[in-house]
């Protein structure tokens, strides 16, 4: 296994603010990493980098060895790539069945009778066959979060990001979602996840990153992060020693 994605000197600003200032960040075929960082400090904003919605100003993002700095959303997405939004989107109107059909089919770029079983599988797998022909508009918090993973998962993505997929779950709802994201990691596929609650993260992660000030003040396994001085000064106020 090598490097799937690696972002070199990214740099990303809002007038003063500062999103990304030259980062760089670099994630291994089949490795999990999840990213931290308080509000407003670009996390959602660098998703939206990867998978190509939000233009860099400068830098390089590379797939598998392939510059896709220029690369449409669509083409990223035919290369393997998919995320999850922190609020569900899905097409409210139509059924759970047909919202993953949509998905793979137009990532897919084929027939949509021929992604049936295929989109069948994934319903299976993420908890939902049994919610196929109702309404995605009418499910609960947890099904409409468990949609957002399978539509992404109908692409058929090598990497798959996730931004704060746990986020208002009850703590029993919340197991159940990060049992299903670790069958996934079973599957090969790659993961970034933003995420708040703490325990659901490290329960599923290789390492974290913290982003801060447009920079990358920590970058390592999980217990070690959590114990980093600039990261408790950052998230609770506790001074860190000089």
């Amino acid at each position: 296994m090598g490097k799937i994605l690696s972002l070199d000197a990214i740099s990303k600003s809002f007038g003063a603010v500062v999103i990304a200032d030259h980062l760089n960040l670099e994630l291994e075929e089949g490795e999990a990493l999840g990213m931290l960082g308080p509000n407003g400090a670009g996390k959602t904003t660098l998703f939206g980098i990867i998978t190509g919605t939000v233009p860099a100003d400068s830098g390089r993002l590379t797939f598998d060895g392939r510059d896709i700095t220029r690369l449409s959303p669509v083409l990223r997405s035919r290369l393997g790539m998919a995320r999850s939004f922190q609020i569900p989107q899905p097409f409210g109107g139509m059924t759970v069945f047909e919202n993953l059909v949509t998905a793979a089919a137009c990532v897919g770029n084929t027939r949509e009778r021929d992604v049936y079983q295929f989109a069948g599988e994934t319903l299976a797998e993420c908890n939902l066959l049994h919610r196929a022909n109702q309404k995605a508009g009418t499910l609960s918090l947890l099904d409409r979060k468990r949609l957002e993973l399978a539509r992404a998962l109908a692409t058929r993505p090598r990497i798959l990001l996730l931004d704060e997929v746990a986020g208002g779950l009850s703590e029993p709802e919340c197991e159940s979602l990060v049992a299903l994201i670790k069958r996934v990691r079973k599957t090969g596929i790659s993961l970034v996840w933003i995420e708040h609650i703490m325990h659901a993260l490290v329960a599923v992660v290789d390492r974290i990153v913290v982003l801060a000030g447009g920079a990358i003040i920590a970058d390592d396994k999980p217990r070690a992060v959590l114990q980093n001085p600039r990261v408790a000064e950052i998230y609770m106020g506790i001074p860190a020693n000089d």
